[in-house]
């Protein structure tokens, strides 16, 4: 299982844009076809929301990847 940490620039970025910067999907279409069939998980839970707001302290997971979202320092 591979963890990386993306440090956010702003309030919050969607998830789908998370999912394409951080190389788990080619493009934004891509993610949000993971988000919706139920592959990608927030803080444990999956989420299907594919624009889910997600802010500084929290974990995505997708596959073999874990992502901790940290707020810019």
């Amino acid at each position: 299982m591979t963890t990386t940490t993306f440090q956010l620039k702003g309030e919050f970025i969607a998830l789908c844009d998370l999912l394409k910067l951080e190389g788990v999907a080619d493009s934004g279409g891509q993610g949000k076809s993971m988000v919706a069939e139920g592959l990608i998980s927030v803080d444990g839970q999956i989420e299907r929301r594919k624009t889910a707001k997600i802010r500084a302290g929290q974990v995505v997971q997708a596959f073999e990847q874990t992502i901790t979202v940290v707020a810019a320092a």
